[in-house]
Protein backbone atom coordinates (compact mmCIF):
# COMPACT_ATOMS: atom_id res chain seq x y z
CA UNK A 1 0.00 0.00 0.00
CA UNK A 2 3.02 2.27 -0.12
CA UNK A 3 3.99 4.94 -2.61
CA UNK A 4 6.48 7.80 -2.59
CA UNK A 5 6.02 8.16 1.12
CA UNK A 6 4.57 11.12 2.93
CA UNK A 7 7.74 11.85 4.86
CA UNK A 8 9.27 13.35 1.74
CA UNK A 9 7.88 16.66 2.96
CA UNK A 10 9.52 16.43 6.38
CA UNK A 11 12.10 19.03 7.30
CA UNK A 12 15.64 18.26 8.36
CA UNK A 13 18.85 17.23 6.70
CA UNK A 14 19.01 13.69 5.41
CA UNK A 15 20.99 11.18 7.38
CA UNK A 16 21.70 7.57 6.47
CA UNK A 17 20.36 4.80 8.68
CA UNK A 18 23.26 3.18 10.56
CA UNK A 19 24.04 -0.41 9.62
CA UNK A 20 23.56 -1.53 13.24
CA UNK A 21 19.87 -0.61 13.09
CA UNK A 22 19.26 -3.58 10.78
CA UNK A 23 20.86 -6.14 13.08
CA UNK A 24 18.92 -7.68 15.93
CA UNK A 25 22.23 -8.98 17.31
CA UNK A 26 23.43 -5.45 17.99
CA UNK A 27 20.95 -5.21 20.87
CA UNK A 28 17.81 -3.19 21.38
CA UNK A 29 19.54 -0.62 23.60
CA UNK A 30 22.26 0.09 21.03
CA UNK A 31 19.79 0.35 18.16
CA UNK A 32 17.61 2.69 20.21
CA UNK A 33 20.55 4.99 20.99
CA UNK A 34 21.49 5.15 17.31
CA UNK A 35 17.93 5.99 16.28
CA UNK A 36 17.58 8.71 18.89
CA UNK A 37 20.79 10.33 17.62
CA UNK A 38 19.40 10.50 14.06
CA UNK A 39 17.41 13.75 13.98
CA UNK A 40 16.28 13.28 10.37
CA UNK A 41 14.95 9.80 11.06
CA UNK A 42 12.93 11.02 14.03
CA UNK A 43 11.48 14.00 12.15
CA UNK A 44 10.59 11.92 9.09
CA UNK A 45 8.90 9.18 11.10
CA UNK A 46 7.02 11.66 13.31
CA UNK A 47 5.84 13.70 10.31
CA UNK A 48 4.51 10.70 8.40
CA UNK A 49 2.88 8.90 11.32
CA UNK A 50 1.15 12.15 12.31
CA UNK A 51 -0.26 12.49 8.78
CA UNK A 52 -1.43 8.87 8.75
CA UNK A 53 -3.01 9.17 12.19
CA UNK A 54 -4.87 12.33 11.23
CA UNK A 55 -6.08 10.75 7.98
CA UNK A 56 -7.30 7.68 9.83
CA UNK A 57 -9.28 9.78 12.30
CA UNK A 58 -10.93 11.77 9.51
CA UNK A 59 -11.84 8.63 7.57
CA UNK A 60 -13.25 7.00 10.69
CA UNK A 61 -15.41 10.04 11.42
CA UNK A 62 -16.73 10.05 7.85
CA UNK A 63 -17.70 6.38 8.09
CA UNK A 64 -19.76 6.99 11.20
CA UNK A 65 -20.45 4.54 14.05
CA UNK A 66 -16.74 3.68 14.09
CA UNK A 67 -16.96 1.70 17.33
CA UNK A 68 -19.82 -0.38 15.91
CA UNK A 69 -17.71 -1.21 12.83
CA UNK A 70 -14.72 -1.87 15.06
CA UNK A 71 -16.65 -4.31 17.22
CA UNK A 72 -18.00 -6.11 14.14
CA UNK A 73 -14.47 -6.43 12.76
CA UNK A 74 -13.29 -7.83 16.10
CA UNK A 75 -16.10 -10.39 16.10
CA UNK A 76 -15.22 -11.54 12.58
CA UNK A 77 -11.57 -12.02 13.47
CA UNK A 78 -12.36 -13.71 16.78
CA UNK A 79 -14.78 -16.15 15.14
CA UNK A 80 -12.40 -16.94 12.28
CA UNK A 81 -9.33 -17.53 14.44
CA UNK A 82 -11.35 -19.57 16.96
CA UNK A 83 -12.43 -21.87 14.11
CA UNK A 84 -9.28 -21.58 12.03
CA UNK A 85 -8.95 -25.30 11.32
CA UNK A 86 -12.40 -25.35 9.72
CA UNK A 87 -11.85 -22.24 7.60
CA UNK A 88 -8.37 -23.30 6.50
CA UNK A 89 -9.78 -26.58 5.22
CA UNK A 90 -12.67 -24.80 3.50
CA UNK A 91 -10.37 -22.23 1.91
CA UNK A 92 -7.91 -24.89 0.70
CA UNK A 93 -10.68 -27.09 -0.74
CA UNK A 94 -12.35 -24.23 -2.61
CA UNK A 95 -9.05 -22.82 -3.87
CA UNK A 96 -8.12 -26.28 -5.20
CA UNK A 97 -11.52 -26.63 -6.87
CA UNK A 98 -10.84 -23.31 -8.63
CA UNK A 99 -7.56 -24.71 -9.99
CA UNK A 100 -5.01 -23.42 -7.45
CA UNK A 101 -2.27 -25.53 -5.88
CA UNK A 102 -2.36 -25.14 -2.08
CA UNK A 103 0.74 -25.85 0.01
CA UNK A 104 0.71 -25.92 3.81
CA UNK A 105 4.12 -24.91 5.20
CA UNK A 106 4.92 -25.58 8.84
CA UNK A 107 8.14 -23.56 9.01
CA UNK A 108 9.87 -20.74 7.16
CA UNK A 109 12.27 -23.28 5.66
CA UNK A 110 9.34 -25.36 4.37
CA UNK A 111 7.93 -22.29 2.64
CA UNK A 112 11.28 -21.38 1.08
CA UNK A 113 11.86 -24.91 -0.20
CA UNK A 114 8.32 -25.09 -1.60
CA UNK A 115 8.87 -21.83 -3.48
CA UNK A 116 12.24 -23.03 -4.78
CA UNK A 117 10.63 -26.25 -6.03
CA UNK A 118 8.01 -24.21 -7.90
CA UNK A 119 10.73 -21.97 -9.34
CA UNK A 120 12.79 -24.96 -10.54
CA UNK A 121 9.81 -26.55 -12.28
CA UNK A 122 9.11 -23.22 -13.98
CA UNK A 123 12.83 -22.84 -14.83
CA UNK A 124 12.49 -19.37 -13.33
CA UNK A 125 15.30 -16.82 -13.48
CA UNK A 126 13.36 -13.69 -12.54
CA UNK A 127 10.70 -13.15 -9.84
CA UNK A 128 8.61 -9.98 -9.73
CA UNK A 129 7.48 -9.36 -6.18
CA UNK A 130 4.48 -7.47 -4.93
CA UNK A 131 4.49 -6.28 -1.35
CA UNK A 132 4.66 -9.22 1.06
CA UNK A 133 5.66 -9.05 4.72
CA UNK A 134 5.51 -12.85 4.94
CA UNK A 135 8.22 -13.15 2.27
CA UNK A 136 10.31 -10.79 4.44
CA UNK A 137 9.54 -12.97 7.46
CA UNK A 138 10.93 -16.10 5.81
CA UNK A 139 13.94 -14.31 4.26
CA UNK A 140 12.91 -15.31 0.74
CA UNK A 141 14.89 -12.71 -1.21
CA UNK A 142 18.18 -13.81 0.26
CA UNK A 143 17.47 -17.49 -0.43
CA UNK A 144 16.49 -16.77 -4.03
CA UNK A 145 19.71 -14.86 -4.53
CA UNK A 146 21.66 -17.84 -3.21
CA UNK A 147 19.80 -20.05 -5.72
CA UNK A 148 20.75 -17.73 -8.62
CA UNK A 149 17.22 -16.35 -9.02
CA UNK A 150 16.76 -12.59 -9.27
CA UNK A 151 13.92 -11.21 -7.16
CA UNK A 152 12.86 -7.61 -7.73
CA UNK A 153 10.51 -5.67 -5.48
CA UNK A 154 7.92 -3.81 -7.55
CA UNK A 155 6.19 -1.87 -4.78
CA UNK A 156 7.87 1.55 -4.99
CA UNK A 157 8.74 1.76 -1.31
CA UNK A 158 10.07 -1.82 -1.30
CA UNK A 159 12.02 -1.14 -4.52
CA UNK A 160 13.71 1.86 -2.88
CA UNK A 161 14.85 -0.02 0.19
CA UNK A 162 15.92 -3.03 -1.89
CA UNK A 163 18.28 -0.76 -3.82
CA UNK A 164 19.49 0.65 -0.50
CA UNK A 165 20.12 -2.84 0.89
CA UNK A 166 17.78 -2.19 3.81
CA UNK A 167 14.70 -3.77 5.33
CA UNK A 168 11.21 -2.23 5.68
CA UNK A 169 10.85 0.18 8.59
CA UNK A 170 7.04 0.37 8.51
CA UNK A 171 4.39 -2.25 7.73
CA UNK A 172 2.74 -0.26 4.93
CA UNK A 173 5.32 2.45 4.13
CA UNK A 174 8.64 0.60 3.94
CA UNK A 175 10.72 3.69 3.09
CA UNK A 176 9.20 5.97 5.72
CA UNK A 177 12.73 6.92 6.83
CA UNK A 178 13.87 8.30 3.46
CA UNK A 179 13.18 11.61 1.71
CA UNK A 180 13.27 12.68 -1.93
CA UNK A 181 16.90 13.78 -1.77
CA UNK A 182 18.05 10.41 -0.50
CA UNK A 183 15.96 8.59 -3.10
CA UNK A 184 17.34 10.79 -5.90
CA UNK A 185 20.90 10.00 -4.80
CA UNK A 186 20.05 6.29 -4.64
CA UNK A 187 18.51 6.23 -8.13
CA UNK A 188 21.40 8.27 -9.53
CA UNK A 189 23.95 5.82 -8.14
CA UNK A 190 21.97 2.86 -9.46
CA UNK A 191 21.39 4.22 -12.96
CA UNK A 192 24.43 6.35 -13.68
CA UNK A 193 22.07 9.22 -14.50
CA UNK A 194 21.50 12.36 -12.44
CA UNK A 195 18.11 12.79 -10.83
CA UNK A 196 16.66 15.80 -9.12
CA UNK A 197 14.68 15.25 -5.89
CA UNK A 198 11.38 15.60 -7.73
CA UNK A 199 8.67 13.00 -7.14
CA UNK A 200 7.38 12.77 -10.72
CA UNK A 201 10.87 12.27 -12.13
CA UNK A 202 11.81 9.65 -9.53
CA UNK A 203 8.54 7.74 -9.95
CA UNK A 204 9.00 7.86 -13.73
CA UNK A 205 12.42 6.24 -13.46
CA UNK A 206 11.09 3.48 -11.22
CA UNK A 207 8.19 2.90 -13.60
CA UNK A 208 10.55 2.47 -16.57
CA UNK A 209 12.75 0.04 -14.66
CA UNK A 210 9.88 -2.04 -13.35
CA UNK A 211 8.02 -2.29 -16.65
CA UNK A 212 10.73 -4.63 -17.94
CA UNK A 213 10.46 -6.73 -14.78
CA UNK A 214 6.70 -7.14 -15.21
CA UNK A 215 7.09 -8.27 -18.84
CA UNK A 216 10.05 -10.59 -18.34
CA UNK A 217 9.30 -12.18 -14.96
CA UNK A 218 8.81 -15.93 -14.87
CA UNK A 219 7.03 -15.84 -11.52
CA UNK A 220 4.92 -13.18 -9.85
CA UNK A 221 4.88 -13.29 -6.06
CA UNK A 222 2.37 -11.49 -3.84
CA UNK A 223 1.13 -11.56 -0.30
CA UNK A 224 -2.50 -11.94 0.69
CA UNK A 225 -4.50 -9.42 2.67
CA UNK A 226 -7.46 -11.74 3.14
CA UNK A 227 -8.33 -15.23 1.96
CA UNK A 228 -12.07 -15.81 1.56
CA UNK A 229 -12.92 -19.30 2.76
CA UNK A 230 -16.30 -19.72 1.02
CA UNK A 231 -14.74 -19.38 -2.46
CA UNK A 232 -10.99 -19.92 -2.03
CA UNK A 233 -10.40 -16.33 -3.17
CA UNK A 234 -7.23 -14.34 -2.52
CA UNK A 235 -7.81 -10.63 -1.79
CA UNK A 236 -5.06 -8.10 -2.56
CA UNK A 237 -5.15 -4.37 -1.84
CA UNK A 238 -2.69 -1.82 -3.18
CA UNK A 239 -2.34 1.84 -4.05
CA UNK A 240 -0.06 1.02 -6.96
CA UNK A 241 -0.77 -0.96 -10.11
CA UNK A 242 2.13 -3.32 -9.47
CA UNK A 243 -0.06 -5.80 -7.60
CA UNK A 244 -2.19 -6.47 -10.65
CA UNK A 245 0.81 -6.58 -13.00
CA UNK A 246 2.58 -9.12 -10.80
CA UNK A 247 -0.49 -11.31 -10.39
CA UNK A 248 -1.56 -11.36 -14.07
CA UNK A 249 1.43 -11.06 -16.43
CA UNK A 250 3.84 -13.86 -15.32
CA UNK A 251 2.86 -17.43 -16.21
CA UNK A 252 3.09 -18.48 -12.58
CA UNK A 253 1.62 -16.61 -9.64
CA UNK A 254 2.68 -17.58 -6.11
CA UNK A 255 0.81 -16.25 -3.07
CA UNK A 256 2.46 -16.44 0.36
CA UNK A 257 0.09 -15.89 3.27
CA UNK A 258 0.00 -16.33 7.00
CA UNK A 259 -2.42 -19.06 8.03
CA UNK A 260 -4.55 -16.60 10.03
CA UNK A 261 -5.31 -14.23 7.13
CA UNK A 262 -8.78 -15.64 6.45
CA UNK A 263 -12.37 -14.45 6.62
CA UNK A 264 -15.38 -16.73 6.13
CA UNK A 265 -17.37 -14.84 3.47
CA UNK A 266 -17.43 -11.93 1.01
CA UNK A 267 -19.74 -10.09 3.41
CA UNK A 268 -17.02 -10.35 6.05
CA UNK A 269 -14.27 -9.13 3.73
CA UNK A 270 -16.35 -6.03 2.99
CA UNK A 271 -16.15 -5.08 6.65
CA UNK A 272 -12.44 -5.81 6.85
CA UNK A 273 -11.60 -3.81 3.71
CA UNK A 274 -13.46 -0.80 5.10
CA UNK A 275 -11.47 -1.03 8.33
CA UNK A 276 -8.11 -1.77 6.68
CA UNK A 277 -8.01 1.17 4.27
CA UNK A 278 -9.25 3.71 6.80
CA UNK A 279 -6.95 2.48 9.58
CA UNK A 280 -3.88 2.22 7.35
CA UNK A 281 -3.89 5.30 5.12
CA UNK A 282 -7.10 7.17 5.88
CA UNK A 283 -8.68 6.16 2.57
CA UNK A 284 -12.24 4.96 2.08
CA UNK A 285 -10.84 2.20 -0.11
CA UNK A 286 -7.43 1.49 -1.57
CA UNK A 287 -6.89 2.37 -5.23
CA UNK A 288 -6.74 -1.28 -6.31
CA UNK A 289 -8.64 -4.15 -4.71
CA UNK A 290 -8.20 -7.48 -6.50
CA UNK A 291 -10.05 -10.76 -5.94
CA UNK A 292 -8.22 -13.75 -7.39
CA UNK A 293 -9.95 -17.11 -7.59
CA UNK A 294 -7.81 -19.72 -9.31
CA UNK A 295 -5.56 -19.31 -12.35
CA UNK A 296 -6.57 -18.15 -15.82
CA UNK A 297 -9.63 -19.88 -17.23
CA UNK A 298 -10.47 -20.52 -20.84
CA UNK A 299 -11.58 -17.26 -22.39
CA UNK A 300 -9.83 -15.04 -19.81
CA UNK A 301 -7.78 -12.21 -21.31
CA UNK A 302 -5.07 -12.32 -18.67
CA UNK A 303 -3.98 -14.18 -15.57
CA UNK A 304 -1.36 -16.83 -14.73
CA UNK A 305 -1.37 -20.34 -16.07
CA UNK A 306 -0.59 -21.63 -12.57
CA UNK A 307 -1.57 -20.30 -9.15
CA UNK A 308 0.19 -21.58 -6.04
CA UNK A 309 -0.88 -20.59 -2.52
CA UNK A 310 1.65 -21.11 0.27
CA UNK A 311 -0.06 -21.05 3.68
CA UNK A 312 2.52 -20.45 6.41
CA UNK A 313 2.37 -21.45 10.07
CA UNK A 314 5.86 -20.53 11.35
CA UNK A 315 4.82 -20.30 14.99
CA UNK A 316 1.29 -19.00 14.50
CA UNK A 317 -0.46 -22.20 15.57
CA UNK A 318 1.39 -21.97 18.87
CA UNK A 319 -0.86 -19.05 19.84
CA UNK A 320 -4.11 -20.92 19.13
CA UNK A 321 -5.89 -21.83 22.32
CA UNK A 322 -3.70 -19.53 24.41
CA UNK A 323 -6.11 -17.15 26.21
CA UNK A 324 -3.28 -14.66 26.73
CA UNK A 325 -2.07 -14.36 23.14
CA UNK A 326 -4.51 -15.86 20.64
CA UNK A 327 -5.87 -12.40 19.84
CA UNK A 328 -2.53 -11.40 18.30
CA UNK A 329 -3.62 -13.49 15.29
CA UNK A 330 -6.53 -11.09 14.74
CA UNK A 331 -4.11 -8.49 13.30
CA UNK A 332 -4.90 -7.26 9.76
CA UNK A 333 -1.51 -5.49 9.31
CA UNK A 334 -2.92 -1.98 9.00
CA UNK A 335 -0.07 -0.44 11.06
CA UNK A 336 -2.46 1.86 12.94
CA UNK A 337 -0.70 0.87 16.17
CA UNK A 338 2.65 2.07 14.78
CA UNK A 339 1.20 5.44 13.88
CA UNK A 340 0.06 6.21 17.44
CA UNK A 341 2.89 4.59 19.39
CA UNK A 342 5.07 7.19 21.19
CA UNK A 343 8.01 4.77 21.13
CA UNK A 344 7.84 3.93 17.42
CA UNK A 345 7.42 7.62 16.62
CA UNK A 346 10.80 8.36 18.24
CA UNK A 347 12.90 5.45 16.98
CA UNK A 348 11.32 4.10 13.75
CA UNK A 349 11.02 0.51 12.64
CA UNK A 350 14.62 -0.64 12.25
CA UNK A 351 15.19 -0.25 15.98
CA UNK A 352 13.00 -3.30 16.58
CA UNK A 353 15.44 -5.51 14.68
CA UNK A 354 12.66 -7.60 13.19
CA UNK A 355 10.33 -7.71 10.19
CA UNK A 356 7.34 -6.64 12.27
CA UNK A 357 7.91 -3.39 14.14
CA UNK A 358 5.90 -1.20 16.47
CA UNK A 359 3.56 -2.55 19.16
CA UNK A 360 2.37 -5.47 17.03
CA UNK A 361 5.97 -6.42 16.27
CA UNK A 362 6.94 -6.18 19.93
CA UNK A 363 4.30 -8.83 20.68
CA UNK A 364 4.37 -10.95 17.52
CA UNK A 365 8.14 -11.34 17.07
CA UNK A 366 8.97 -13.08 20.38
CA UNK A 367 5.88 -15.27 20.06
CA UNK A 368 6.65 -16.46 16.53
CA UNK A 369 10.33 -16.94 17.27
CA UNK A 370 9.71 -18.31 20.79
CA UNK A 371 12.60 -16.09 21.82
CA UNK A 372 11.96 -14.44 25.16
CA UNK A 373 15.59 -13.51 25.77
CA UNK A 374 16.66 -11.41 22.77
CA UNK A 375 13.39 -10.69 20.95
CA UNK A 376 11.65 -10.60 24.32
CA UNK A 377 13.39 -7.28 24.98
CA UNK A 378 10.89 -5.71 22.58
CA UNK A 379 8.19 -6.01 25.24
CA UNK A 380 10.00 -3.24 27.12
CA UNK A 381 9.89 -0.90 24.09
CA UNK A 382 6.54 0.44 25.25
CA UNK A 383 5.10 3.01 27.61
CA UNK A 384 2.04 0.75 28.13
CA UNK A 385 -0.13 3.78 27.38
CA UNK A 386 -2.76 1.71 25.54
CA UNK A 387 -2.85 3.99 22.48
CA UNK A 388 -2.29 0.93 20.27
CA UNK A 389 -5.47 -0.69 21.57
CA UNK A 390 -7.51 2.45 20.98
CA UNK A 391 -6.22 2.67 17.39
CA UNK A 392 -6.55 -1.03 16.52
CA UNK A 393 -9.53 -1.65 14.21
CA UNK A 394 -10.00 -5.15 15.67
CA UNK A 395 -9.38 -4.24 19.34
CA UNK A 396 -6.22 -6.27 20.02
CA UNK A 397 -5.13 -5.53 23.64
CA UNK A 398 -1.46 -5.23 22.78
CA UNK A 399 -0.61 -3.31 25.96
CA UNK A 400 -1.87 -6.23 28.07
CA UNK A 401 0.11 -8.70 25.96
CA UNK A 402 3.29 -6.67 26.43
CA UNK A 403 2.89 -6.97 30.19
CA UNK A 404 2.36 -10.75 29.87
CA UNK A 405 5.49 -11.06 27.74
CA UNK A 406 7.45 -9.23 30.42
CA UNK A 407 6.01 -11.70 32.92
CA UNK A 408 7.19 -14.65 30.81
CA UNK A 409 10.66 -13.17 30.64
CA UNK A 410 10.74 -12.83 34.43
CA UNK A 411 9.35 -16.35 34.99
CA UNK A 412 12.09 -17.80 32.80
CA UNK A 413 14.71 -15.86 34.79
CA UNK A 414 15.88 -14.10 31.63
CA UNK A 415 16.11 -10.68 33.27
CA UNK A 416 19.52 -9.51 34.63
CA UNK A 417 20.45 -10.80 38.07
CA UNK A 418 20.80 -7.23 39.36
CA UNK A 419 17.26 -6.46 38.23
CA UNK A 420 15.87 -9.54 39.97
CA UNK A 421 17.69 -8.56 43.16
CA UNK A 422 16.41 -4.99 42.90
CA UNK A 423 12.78 -6.07 42.61
CA UNK A 424 13.11 -8.58 45.46
CA UNK A 425 14.47 -5.78 47.62
CA UNK A 426 11.69 -3.47 46.42
CA UNK A 427 9.03 -6.04 47.35
CA UNK A 428 10.55 -6.58 50.79
CA UNK A 429 10.85 -2.88 51.57
CA UNK A 430 7.38 -1.93 50.31
CA UNK A 431 5.86 -4.88 52.15
CA UNK A 432 7.16 -3.73 55.53
CA UNK A 433 6.08 -0.35 56.94
CA UNK A 434 9.14 0.01 59.17
CA UNK A 435 11.58 -0.72 56.34
CA UNK A 436 9.68 1.59 54.02
CA UNK A 437 9.87 4.54 56.44
CA UNK A 438 13.54 3.92 57.16
CA UNK A 439 14.46 3.65 53.47
CA UNK A 440 12.48 6.78 52.61
CA UNK A 441 14.48 8.76 55.16
CA UNK A 442 17.76 7.20 54.00
CA UNK A 443 17.16 8.25 50.39
CA UNK A 444 17.30 11.92 51.39
CA UNK A 445 20.87 11.56 52.62
CA UNK A 446 22.02 9.11 49.90
CA UNK A 447 20.95 11.48 47.11
CA UNK A 448 22.93 14.49 48.36
CA UNK A 449 26.09 13.91 46.22
CA UNK A 450 23.92 13.98 43.06
CA UNK A 451 21.61 16.92 43.78
CA UNK A 452 22.28 20.23 42.04
CA UNK A 453 19.75 23.04 42.40
CA UNK A 454 17.06 20.75 43.68
CA UNK A 455 17.38 18.32 40.75
CA UNK A 456 19.25 15.11 40.00
CA UNK A 457 20.64 15.66 36.52
CA UNK A 458 22.98 12.68 36.38
CA UNK A 459 21.82 9.68 38.34
CA UNK A 460 23.94 6.77 39.57
CA UNK A 461 23.72 3.20 38.27
CA UNK A 462 20.32 2.33 36.75
CA UNK A 463 19.19 5.94 37.09
CA UNK A 464 21.82 7.05 34.57
CA UNK A 465 19.64 5.99 31.65
CA UNK A 466 16.65 7.87 33.03
CA UNK A 467 18.54 11.10 33.68
CA UNK A 468 20.20 11.00 30.28
CA UNK A 469 17.15 12.71 28.79
CA UNK A 470 15.32 14.08 31.85
CA UNK A 471 15.88 15.28 35.44
CA UNK A 472 14.62 13.81 38.69
CA UNK A 473 13.36 16.14 41.41
CA UNK A 474 15.30 15.71 44.62
CA UNK A 475 13.50 14.08 47.54
CA UNK A 476 12.59 16.68 50.20
CA UNK A 477 13.76 16.17 53.77
CA UNK A 478 10.18 15.91 55.00
CA UNK A 479 7.86 13.75 52.92
CA UNK A 480 4.15 14.29 52.46
CA UNK A 481 3.53 11.41 54.85
CA UNK A 482 5.70 13.14 57.48
CA UNK A 483 3.74 16.38 57.09
CA UNK A 484 0.28 14.86 56.85
CA UNK A 485 -0.82 15.38 60.47
CA UNK A 486 0.45 18.96 60.47
CA UNK A 487 -1.29 19.72 57.17
CA UNK A 488 -4.55 18.21 58.41
CA UNK A 489 -4.53 20.39 61.52
CA UNK A 490 -3.70 23.50 59.47
CA UNK A 491 -6.54 22.81 57.03
CA UNK A 492 -9.26 22.07 59.61
CA UNK A 493 -11.48 25.12 60.58
CA UNK A 494 -11.79 26.04 64.29
CA UNK A 495 -15.28 25.89 65.87
CA UNK A 496 -16.79 28.25 68.53
CA UNK A 497 -15.97 25.82 71.32
CA UNK A 498 -12.30 25.86 70.44
CA UNK A 499 -12.48 22.42 68.85
CA UNK A 500 -11.75 21.72 65.20
CA UNK A 501 -14.64 21.83 62.79
CA UNK A 502 -14.17 18.16 62.13
CA UNK A 503 -14.51 17.22 65.79
CA UNK A 504 -17.51 19.54 66.27
CA UNK A 505 -19.28 18.05 63.30
CA UNK A 506 -18.57 14.55 64.51
CA UNK A 507 -20.04 15.43 67.92
CA UNK A 508 -23.18 16.86 66.34
CA UNK A 509 -23.62 13.72 64.28
CA UNK A 510 -23.33 11.57 67.38
CA UNK A 511 -25.91 13.75 69.19
CA UNK A 512 -28.33 13.46 66.28
CA UNK A 513 -28.03 9.70 66.31
CA UNK A 514 -29.05 9.62 69.97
Amino acid sequence: MSGMHLANEANGSAGSVPEELHKIGSGLKKRTELALENDFLRKAVAFTTDRLRTGKQKAADELGDWEVWRERARQIREHTVSHLDYYLAQFADNAAKAGAHVHFCQTAEDAVQTFLDIARKADAKLVAKGKSMVSEEIGLNHRLEEAGIEAVETDLGEYIIQLAGETPSHLIIPAIHKNRQQIAELFSAHSGETFEPETKQLAGYARRQLRRIFLEADIGLTGCNFGIAETGTVTLVSNEGNGRMVSTLPKTHVVVMGMERLVPTFADVEVMLNMLARSATGQKLTTYTSFITGPRREGDLDGPEELHILILDNGRSGQLGDPQFQEVLHCIRCAACLNVCPVYKQVGGHTYGSVYSGPIGAVLTPLLQQDYEEAGQLAYASSLCGACYEACPVKIPLHDMLVRLRQRKVERRLTPAAERLAFKTYAKVFGNATLYKASAKAVFYLQKPFVRGGLIRRGPGPLAGWTKSRCLPAKPKRSFRDRWEELRREAAPIGNNGMSGTSETSGMNREEKR
